[in-house]
């Protein structure tokens, strides 16, 4: 007899674990569904290890600096072991903090690989456990929340070999420090390892098939990202695709096709991309509509099949931990027929590398092509208080309005603690915030955040501290 739920998640990633809350809360008999970690890829193997890594990196990489701040630090050295394990018991402690919440929001967790099959007001769940029994689970509702995992290319040997052609996966688990790594991808995973091996003294390479790195973010950025990751050493291969890798007992060798120049590193890390797991779970015997690796959906989630949705990466771009969340708070209200006027929202973007990136909607090239007239502002950070104070001072802020209607359009930074401050541009543009609005804010002194005042200021045409 198969079990009988309102609702089954398949995944307990940010999207499947928090949608799971949610429908608890709204009093929905809810079961989800993972073959691996609670907390799926965010939790485990990317936003939050990554991080920890990242700041282990930050600190080191610091210590060159810190005769600035009239301290002395004698023979800094690093113990790569003891990072990892940080970085490890930061994500089992929040994968053991979704457990607990599981646990007190009463959300069955079942253990175990899931297939759907054609069932009566949703598919059914076929769960096969660990042991090798299968549990089948009934529901008005599945939603798909199965993640995604790292783009490879068979064809071109850009496959990991568990020696020297790496994923993010056996990147933040290194067992040594590589002299020197070649990273092919310079999206936001490529450029985050970039900046961590380069804090540990690694020499880095990063190849992308554009003409600029970081693609997605506007050209203004991309260029003082590269400039600012030069600075620290790190060099650029543009232009340029990857034919084929050849390992050997010692390095990596890659070949780089037109340039007539290979590539040369003791490791690879490949940051091409990811894609939707969509294999194994009968999508196409269920007509599931699916495209480049993901599974395509409409409003609040719904795919083309009765009582299916899908949402976070498996739903496609943007493949952002946030973004997942907050579709599967949408997908679950929607369910459960909670009657509410939904505000559309900006999805903010960020990179966490040194210096750190972040950004929420457009960009000035998508701007102006809407044909709308548009304002520009830009505030460099060498000009906040705060950050000559910090001594930290690369970077800026750039924001983009519509001069007819005023409105905040998107917004562009580079620099101290950006990931953070961005926030502050996502809320006004959810709540249609004008730039006369925001000119009449009072932001703190001290702070970064009277930068993002002055980029507003400046594109309004009224300056002051620049």
């Amino acid at each position: 007899m198969a079990d009988a739920f309102d609702l089954v998640i398949v995944g307990a990633g940010p999207g499947g674990y928090v949608a799971a809350i949610r429908a608890a809360q709204l009093g929905l008999k809810t079961a989800i569904v993972e073959h691996s970690h609670l907390g799926g890829i965010c939790l485990n193997w990317g936003c939050i290890p990554t991080k920890a890594l990242l700041k282990s990196g930050e600190i080191y990489e610091a210590q060159s600096r810190l005769g600035q701040h009239g301290v002395s630090a004698d023979n800094p050295s690093f113990d790569l072991a003891r990072t990892v394990q940080r970085s490890r018991d930061a994500a089992k402690k929040l994968s053991a903090g979704v457990a607990f919440l599981m646990k007190k929001n009463k959300v069955s967790v079942v253990d175990g690989t899931a297939s759907l099959a054609e069932g009566t007001a949703a598919p059914d769940v076929r769960v096969t456990l660990k042991n090798g029994e299968v549990q089948t689970m009934t529901s008005d509702a599945v939603i798909l929340a199965t993640d995604a995992r790292p783009l490879l290319v068979p064809a071109k040997g850009l496959m990991p070999d568990g020696n020297r052609v790496w994923t993010y996966r056996e990147a933040m688990v290194p067992e040594f420090v590589p002299q020197s790594i070649a990273i092919i991808g310079s999206g936001s995973i490529g450029i985050e390892f970039a900046s961590f091996y380069r804090a540990l003294g690694t020499a880095v390479v990063v190849i992308e098939a554009q003409d600029r790195i970081l693609p997605s973010e506007d050209p203004d950025i991309s260029s003082a990202a590269q400039r600012a990751l030069e600075r620290r050493r790190v060099t650029f291969r543009l232009n340029s695709s990857v034919n084929a890798i050849n390992t050997t007992d010692n390095e990596v060798r890659l070949d780089l096709g037109d340039t007539g120049v290979d590539a040369v590193a003791d490791v690879v890390i490949l940051a091409l991309g990811i894609t939707g797991n969509i294999e194994h779970l009968g999508l196409e015997a269920l007509g599931v509509t699916l495209e480049c690796g993901h599974v395509i959906t409409g409003e609040n989630g719904m795919t083309n099949v009765d009582g299916l949705y899908a949402i976070g990466d498996v739903a496609g771009p943007p493949w952002l931990a946030h973004k997942a969340s907050h579709e599967g708070i949408r997908c679950v209200e929607y369910i459960a027929g909670v009657d509410r006027t939904a505000r559309e929202s900006p999805i903010p973007r960020c990179v966490y590398s040194e210096p750190q990136i972040a950004s929420v909607g457009l960009t000035e090239p998508q701007a102006r092509a809407t044909a709308r007239d548009v304002r520009v502002g830009r505030y460099l950070f060498r000009n906040n208080g705060k950050a000559i104070a910090a001594g930290d001072t690369d970077g800026f802020i750039k924001v983009l309005f519509d001069a007819d209607s005023d409105r905040l359009l998107g917004a562009q930074l580079i620099g101290p603690e950006v990931t953070e401050l961005v926030q502050g541009f996502v809320i006004a543009m959810t709540l249609g915030a004008t730039g006369v609005d925001l000119i009449d804010c009072v932001f703190t002194h001290p702070t970064l955040s009277e930068a993002m005042h002055e980029a507003i200021l400046a594109a309004h045409g009224v300056p002051l501290h620049m």
